[in-house]
């Protein structure tokens, strides 16, 4: 005779398998459907996907070069590290075996822009050919006005959004960068409505961020720039790798972006300011850009 199952014994699905216990992460009233693959977060629905994404800046792509501790380390994780390494080595193989890397017009400019920036105290860097930065990034070097024109990628991550920039000169001030896309008069009404949040803040609230390479994994930091400065001067001292990358943040809300000597708690304050920012913002407005 099988033995009752009691209140408090775990609940099992038709295949035998365990359900999940947890409570949503959200709105810890629905038993949990979800999980993130990326911050792991519990959720029930898609409205509350969409809610933690917007409240964490997350993606919700597995991050395969996320920090794990060793007294965390599963099976699992060696598996995804083999197979990441192998992904790299088979990239690194047909970057190589492709006919421009030995192009003697491609190393010339290729030479020629890092020549150029290091004049102007950018160190500049260029991945193989095969990398898909390698592939988008469009700067040039014009020589007759002896300025730079970058290619420049923009990320919103309260809005999950990205958009891409081509010949943007180096004089250029950041604010005059970001006034096609957050000024609630000069901005595109599509691109205004998809960043409401960012139209609708001051703009002394909004930060502007670029990450700083070659650090640890778990010890990611950020530079802040100043929006009334050039592009160009923006930039020097700083490591690029082939293009700049502008993460555009604001005060009021969460994000777990650490500006360098600035300690990793005070980047998470004012959430409360964050959780009335979400109540009020329309969830068909939320959606991925690639």
């Amino acid at each position: 005779m099988a033995e009752q199952e009691g209140p408090e014994s775990p609940r099992r699905s038709s295949g035998g398998r365990k359900m999940s216990l947890q409570r949503c992460e959200t709105c810890s009233k629905e038993a949990a459907k979800y999980r993130c693959p990326r911050c792991m977060k519990y959720s029930c629905s898609l409205l509350c996907v969409k809610k933690h994404k917007l409240a964490l800046s997350c993606n919700g792509v597995r991050d395969k070069t996320a920090f794990v501790s060793v007294n965390e380390f599963t099976d699992l994780n060696l598996l995804s590290d083999y197979r990441f390494l192998e992904d790299v080595g088979r990239t690194a193989d047909a970057a190589a075996r492709h006919p421009t890397m030995y192009s003697p017009s491609e190393k010339r400019l290729l030479n020629c822009l890092r020549n150029r920036a290091r004049r102007c105290d950018i160190d500049l860097r260029m991945l193989p050919v095969g990398f898909t930065k390698r592939r988008e990034n469009s700067t040039t070097f014009n020589f007759m006005e002896k300025k730079f024109y970058w290619h420049l990628k923009l990320v919103f991550p309260h809005c999950c959004s990205e958009y891409t920039l081509e010949g943007v000169p180096d004089d250029k001030t950041l604010a005059d960068i970001l006034k096609p896309y957050i000024d609630p008069v000069e901005s595109d009404p599509v691109v205004c409505q998809r960043l409401k949040i960012y139209t609708a803040s001051p703009q002394s609230d909004v930060r502007i961020l670029m990450k700083i390479e070659n650090r640890k994994q778990n010890s990611v930091r950020y530079n802040e720039l100043d929006a009334s400065r050039s592009l160009l001067d923006n930039l020097k001292g700083k490591i690029i790798i082939e293009y700049p990358t502008l993460f555009v943040v604001l005060k009021t809300l969460k994000n777990d972006m650490v500006v360098l000597g600035q300690d990793a708690s005070e980047a998470a304050e004012n959430s409360d300011s964050e959780s009335s920012s979400l109540s009020s913002m329309e969830e068909g407005e939320i959606r991925d850009s690639s």
